[in-house]
C-alpha cells in the first residue's frame, strides 16, 4: 500500500526542530531534485494496495543518493540518516528524529522500486538544462571584460551566448562507454565447475534426507576425492594448456554426476520443494553452466552465447575492453553521452553490445532531451564506421576521426589539428569514468541482483552530475571566477557566487 505525499509535503521549510546550517550541501542539493516526478515514478512501481504503508519516495530516493554520493553499505546508510538532522531534511523528515529511518533490507526494495530507468529519466530532466547552458558557455579572448547579460538571480550559472545558431545541430556530445565490475569472484572455469560441485553435494543432502526409506545406501559423489583433485590443481604454481584441460574435464564429470543423482532423487520422490528457493536458483543455473562448459570442452573453444561466469549472479557477463590491466572485466556496460559536463547514461547491459551500434542512438536521445541532433560528436576509433559515417552525414554532424579518400598535405595537417583537438575534449568523458569509479564506488558494485546492481550504477552518475551542478552554482565567493577549459580552448566566466 502506498499513500502519495500532497505537494506540500515534498518540500519541507525550515526550521527543522533543530538549527540546520543553511549552507549545508545536502539543503542545497534537496531543492535541486525534482522530487515531485520522482513521487510519479515511484508510484509505478508500488505493488498492491494493501499491506503496510511503503516509504515516501522522497526518503527512497534520498537514502540512495546518500548511499551513492559517500559509498556506504545498507546498514551504515541507515546509520548516517539516523544520525545526521541534514540527511534528514534532505530525506523528506519534519523534524529530526533519534530513531532508525528504516531496516537496512529496505535498501534492496528501494532499487527496485526506483530502476536504473527511472533514474535516467530523472537525470535527464534535472541536469538537461545545465547541459544545455554549459554546451553554449562563451568564448571569452581576454579576462578583462566581466561583462554578462544575466541578473542577480542567474548569476551562479554558466552563461550562455546569445546569439543564434547558424546551423540547425548545436553542441558537442562526446561518447564513451565503460564496465562497471561486480563484486565477484575472478571467474575461471575449474573454479566454477567446483563451485557447482560443492552446490549440487548440498542439494544431493538435502534432497536425500527426504527420501532415506528408499536408498539402501546414499548415493556416493566422492566429494573427497573432488575435492583433492581440485587442490591437487591450485596448488600447481604454472598451469599449461595440458594441465588445464585434465582437470577441467575432472570437474565437469564431477558435476555430470551430481546432476544424474539428482535427477534419480527427484525420480524417486524427493520434493524440490524441500530446497531453499536460492538454492533451487542456482540449481538452475547449474545445469546451464554445465551445458556451456561440457559443450566448450567438447568443442575445444572458450567462447559461448551468455555465457555464467557466476553462479550466483548468472546475469554478469565477461566485458571484453582489451585494457593492459584488465583485458577482461565482469560486470554492465555502460555507455554514456557528455554534453557541457554531464553525463547522461545512453544505454547500460549486462551484455557486451558493440559500443558503435549504440551512436544513432545516444543521438536520438540528445535531440529529445535538447531538440536538435549535436554539431559534432566525438568518440574513440570504433565509432566511425562505415554506418555511422553515413548517419551522420544524412544528418549534417561532424563525426570524430579521420576523413576517407585521399587528402592533400594541407588537409592532412588540417585534419591533425581537428583530431588532436577532439582528443583533448574526448577527456572529458574519461575524466568522468575516473570520478565515478574512484570516488563513487563504481568500480566495485556490491549489489547482488540484476535489477538492483543496474540502479546503483546509475545512481552514481546521477551524484556525479549533482556535484558537479554544485561547483558550478557555489562557487568560491569572489565576483567573478575565470577559468581555461583545456577541453576546450576557451575561457569561461562563472558568475558571482551563491
Amino acid at each position: 500500500m502506498y499513500k502519495r505525499e500532497c505537494p506540500g509535503q515534498l518540500k519541507i521549510e525550515i526550521p527543522f526542530n533543530v538549527e540546520l546550517n543553511p549552507d549545508s550541501k545536502w539543503i542545497r542539493i534537496a531543492d535541486k531534485i525534482p522530487w515531485e516526478q520522482i513521487e510519479d515514478e515511484y508510484v509505478k512501481h508500488i505493488k498492491g494496495v494493501e499491506g503496510q504503508r511503503a516509504k515516501p519516495s522522497r526518503l527512497a530516493f534520498g537514502a540512495l543518493f546518500v548511499q551513492a554520493s559517500e559509498c556506504l553499505t545498507d546498514e551504515k546508510t541507515r546509520e548516517y540518516i539516523q544520525e545526521n538532522p541534514h540527511i534528514q531534511y534532505f530525506c523528506g523528515y519534519a523534524e529530526y528524529t533519534p530513531t532508525p529511518p528504516f531496516d537496512a533490507s529496505m535498501m534492496v526494495h528501494f532499487r527496485k522500486r526506483i530502476p536504473a530507468e527511472t533514474v535516467m529519466k530523472i537525470t535527464e530532466t534535472a541536469f538537461a538544462g545545465d547541459a544545455l547552458i554549459g554546451m553554449d558557455a562563451p568564448e571569452v579572448k581576454a579576462p578583462d571584460g566581466y561583462e554578462t547579460d544575466r541578473g542577480e538571480d542567474s548569476g551562479s550559472e554558466l552563461e550562455a551566448t546569445s546569439a543564434e545558431p547558424t546551423a540547425d545541430n548545436r553542441g558537442t556530445l562526446i561518447l564513451d562507454a565503460t564496465c562497471c565490475p561486480q563484486d565477484i569472484r575472478y571467474p575461471t572455469d575449474i573454479g566454477l565447475m567446483n563451485n557447482a560441485r560443492e552446490l549440487c553435494e548440498e542439494i544431493i543432502d538435502r534432497l536425500y534426507e527426504t527420501v532415506t526409506d528408499r536408498y539402501d545406501y546414499k548415493p556416493r559423489t566422492y566429494r573427497n576425492v573432488a575435492r583433492r583433485d581440485y587442490l591437487a590443481y591450485t596448488k600447481i604454481r604454472k598451469h599449461t594448456a595440458k594441465t588445464i584441460r585434465r582437470h577441467l574435464r575432472k570437474q565437469i564429470n564431477y558435476v555430470g554426476r551430481d546432476l544424474r543423482i539428482i535427477e534419480d532423487l527427484v525420480g524417486k520422490g524427493a520434493p524440490l520443494s524441500a530446497l531453499p528457493w536460492q538454492l533451487y536458483r542456482k540449481l538452475l543455473v547449474i545445469n546451464e553452466a554445465y551445458r556451456q562448459q561440457k559443450e566448450m570442452y567438447d568443442t575445444k573453444t572458450h567462447r559461448c552465447e551468455a555465457r555464467i561466469v557466476s553462479i550466483s549472479q548468472p546475469h554478469v557477463r565477461p566485458i571484453v575492453r582489451g585494457k593492459e590491466h584488465d583485458p577482461v572485466e565482469f560486470g554492465s556496460k555502460t555507455a554514456i553521452g557528455l554534453v557541457g559536463g554531464y553525463a547522461f547514461i545512453t544505454d547500460i547491459s549486462w551484455e557486451n553490445i558493440a559500443e558503435a551500434s549504440l551512436l544513432p542512438q545516444a543521438a536520438e536521445q540528445y535531440k529529445s532531451m535538447f531538440g536538435f541532433y549535436p554539431k559534432s560528436i566525438i568518440g574513440d576509433g570504433v565509432y566511425p564506421n562505415l554506418g555511422n559515417r553515413t548517419w551522420c552525414r544524412e544528418r549534417s554532424i561532424r563525426l570524430s576521426g579521420p576523413a576517407l579518400g585521399r587528402k592533400s598535405e594541407e588537409d592532412k595537417q588540417e585534419e591533425r589539428k581537428q583530431r588532436r583537438k577532439d582528443g583533448c575534449e574526448r577527456n572529458a568523458v574519461e575524466g568522468e569514468f575516473g570520478i565515478t569509479k574512484r570516488k563513487l564506488g563504481l568500480d566495485r558494485i556490491m549489489t547482488k541482483l540484476s535489477d538492483t546492481s543496474l540502479t546503483a550504477v546509475a545512481m552514481g552518475f546521477f551524484v556525479a552530475n549533482m556535484e558537479r551542478k554544485l561547483r558550478s552554482i557555489f562557487s568560491p565567493e569572489t565576483f567573478y571566477y575565470v577559468f581555461y577549459d583545456f577541453y576546450r580552448f576557451r575561457l569561461v566566466i562563472l558568475g558571482k557566487s551563491a
